[in-house]
C-alpha cells in the first residue's frame, strides 16, 4: 500500500522528467524549430528576386512535411558548395558543376532536376556580344575584353573559358559578373566586348527570347536586338536539387514528395518560375551527370583545382 502511495506521489514528477527528456531529445532532431532544414539557394539571379518568393515555398514543405525550414543566399557558389561541407546546408537548388563538387568533397547527392520551358532537361552555354561591337565569331573575341559569371558556373565559366582556351582565343582582359543578369548588363552597357551566360532556345510558339538576356529585359526592353549571341557550349544536364549525404532517406523521400507536388500546383510553379524560372520538377541521380564528367575529363578540367 505504501509502494502504491509513492508511485502516486511521485508519478507526477516522473511524467515531468520523461516530457523533459524527450523535449531535450527532440530539440536536436533536424527539422524542429530549433534545428530546421536549411534550403539554400545559388546567386545566379537577384537575392531580393529569390527571398520575395522562397518563403511561400518554405511555408508550402512545412505544411506538407511538417518540418521547420529556413533559407539562405550565400554570395557565391563555392559558398554553398561548402555550406555541405561545415553541415550548415541541407538542401540546395545549385548549378550542376558546383553539385559535381559537392559530391566529390562532401557526397552531396542530387534527387531533383530543374525541367525549363519547353521541357528542357538540358542547356548549354552562351556567347554573346553587343551587335555594334565588330565581333561575329568566337576568333573576334581574341584580343577584347570578356566577363564570366562565377569561377564555378558551368554554362558561364567552366564550359567556355575551355572552349576559347582550347581555340587559343585569349581575350585582353577577364572579369568575373557573379551572376547572369550582371554578365548581360556588361555587354549592353559597353563595359566589356563580350561574355558567357546560360542559353536556353526561344519560346517555340511565341519566339520570346528565355537565354540569360531575358534576365534584364525589363531594364533594357531593346536587349535582344543589342546583344547577340556568337556561339555555343556542349550541352548538359540542368541544374539540381542536392541533399545532404546523411539526411535520412525518409526525410529526403518526404521533402522530395512536397516539392514535386508544389512545382504541380499553378501558384507554385508561378513561384519557382520567378525564382530559377523552373516550370518543373523530374527525379535524377548522381549518374545522370556522368556526361560532364566525361565531357570535363576530356578538357582536362579538374574539379579540386578549380575549389582551389
Amino acid at each position: 500500500m505504501k509502494f502504491l502511495k509513492y508511485t502516486l506521489y511521485l508519478l507526477p514528477i516522473i511524467i515531468f522528467i520523461i516530457v523533459i527528456t524527450v523535449r531535450q531529445l527532440d530539440s536536436g532532431r533536424l527539422g524542429t524549430k530549433s534545428n530546421p532544414v536549411k534550403l539554400y539557394f545559388t546567386p545566379s539571379v537577384d537575392a531580393k528576386r529569390i527571398s520575395l518568393n522562397a518563403q511561400e515555398l518554405l511555408t508550402f514543405l512545412e505544411k506538407e512535411t511538417g518540418y521547420s525550414f529556413v533559407t539562405a543566399f550565400p554570395s557565391s557558389y563555392i559558398a554553398v558548395v561548402e555550406a555541405f561541407g561545415t553541415n550548415k546546408a541541407d538542401i540546395a537548388s545549385i548549378n550542376t558543376f558546383s553539385y559535381l563538387m559537392a559530391h566529390d568533397l562532401y557526397g552531396a547527392e542530387a534527387r531533383l532536376r530543374i525541367v525549363r520551358d519547353g521541357g528542357e532537361t538540358s542547356y548549354s552555354g552562351q556567347f554573346i556580344t553587343r551587335t555594334d561591337s565588330g565581333i561575329d565569331s568566337l576568333p573576334d573575341i581574341n584580343g577584347k575584353s570578356f566577363a564570366y559569371v562565377d569561377p564555378s558556373s558551368t554554362s558561364g565559366y567552366i564550359l567556355p573559358k575551355s572552349i576559347l582556351a582550347k581555340r587559343g582565343i585569349k581575350p585582353s582582359e577577364t572579369v568575373f559578373g557573379m551572376r547572369h543578369d550582371n554578365v548581360v548588363t556588361m555587354v549592353y552597357q559597353k563595359q566589356v566586348a563580350a561574355g558567357a551566360t546560360y542559353y536556353a532556345p526561344p519560346d517555340h510558339r511565341t519566339g520570346r527570347i528565355l537565354d540569360a538576356r531575358m534576365r534584364v529585359i525589363q531594364q533594357f526592353p531593346d536587349v535582344a536586338e543589342k546583344i547577340k549571341i556568337i556561339g555555343f557550349t556542349d550541352r548538359i544536364p540542368n541544374d539540381p536539387f542536392v541533399f545532404r549525404k546523411d539526411m535520412p532517406e525518409k526525410m529526403k523521400e518526404k521533402i522530395i514528395a512536397a516539392l514535386i507536388k508544389f512545382v504541380n500546383t499553378k501558384e507554385g510553379q508561378d513561384i519557382l518560375y520567378e525564382i530559377y524560372d523552373i516550370r518543373g520538377l523530374i527525379p535524377t541521380k548522381d549518374s545522370d551527370y556522368d556526361g560532364l564528367r566525361k565531357m570535363m575529363k576530356e578538357q582536362n578540367v579538374i574539379i579540386k583545382k578549380l575549389v582551389k
